[in-house]
């Protein structure tokens, strides 16, 4: 049976890119850049890269991107994209549990929830950790956002996704945040580029930035910076508060 992200994103490619956290790219590959030194050598892989947007924006720039997702449709639409622009680019269809680099990268990105806490279990979403950390070269980086676990706690995740939505978006209903598990189970409502209207049993884990920094110790990152991930503009000046939504994760080995 399939699961709700690998239903949520078939045939979801034009939607997505007009989806509203979908439009800070030009900002956060400009954090990207600075966080690499603007090193053109830089070998970049994509996590989760869905229509490619940092993938596309990081490659205009004359970076060399490999970009991998588990959605067919979503990589079709990527690949469009690119030879539109005439873009020499990767893309790859891989699960992210289960990835064939070692050692081969400067930088690993994995934005907006391409892969990491979605899967089912944690192990699984520690596995996809852990084959980011092994397609690092040393000293290499990882770069990632994921869902800030101390958010739920104070706020409601219903309200601030309905805050968050546009007409024409995916909508969430019957949010319920299971604080043994931090996972927040919903009803996710989305038309699909055909207009196909699904209903998908969606869950998602939040993560608190000591289990992030405990994970990440674990897979021998030296050092694990976490700071508020603001949409489209990332920086190391915004302390993770409970107000944010998601934490931006920048470690090296």
């Amino acid at each position: 049976m399939k699961q709700w992200y690998e239903e949520l994103f078939e045939n979801y490619g034009m939607k997505y890119d007009n989806e509203n956290f979908t439009q800070g790219t030009i900002g956060e590959c400009d954090f990207i850049e600075k966080e690499i030194n603007y090193n053109k050598t830089a070998r970049i892989l994509d996590i989760g890269c869905g229509t490619g947007r940092h993938s596309i924006e990081l490659s205009k720039r004359g970076y060399t991107v490999t970009g991998i997702d588990l959605s067919k449709s979503m990589l079709k639409r990527a690949k469009n994209k690119a030879s539109r622009q005439n873009l020499k680019l990767v893309f790859q269809k891989h699960d992210a549990r289960k990835l064939p680099f070692f050692n081969e990268f400067d930088l690993v990105i994995m934005l907006c929830e391409g892969a990491f806490p979605l899967m089912e279990t944690d192990e699984m979403n520690f596995q996809i950790l852990r084959n980011a950390a092994s397609a690092l070269k040393p000293k290499g980086k990882l770069i990632f956002t994921t869902l800030n676990g101390l958010f739920p706690l104070f706020h409601s995740v219903k309200e601030f996704l309905d805050s968050e939505t546009k007409e024409g978006n995916a909508t969430c209903s019957n949010n319920s945040f299971d604080l043994m598990t931090f996972r927040d189970h919903n009803t996710t409502h989305v038309e699909d580029d055909s207009g196909n209207k699904k209903e998908l049993q969606c869950n998602e884990r939040y993560y608190v930035p000591s289990e992030i920094t405990w994970l990440l110790k674990t897979l021998n990152f030296k050092t694990i910076d976490i700071f508020a991930a603001k949409q489209g503009a990332f920086s190391r000046n915004d302390k993770l508060l409970t107000e944010d939504f998601e934490m931006l994760v920048i470690a090296e080995k």
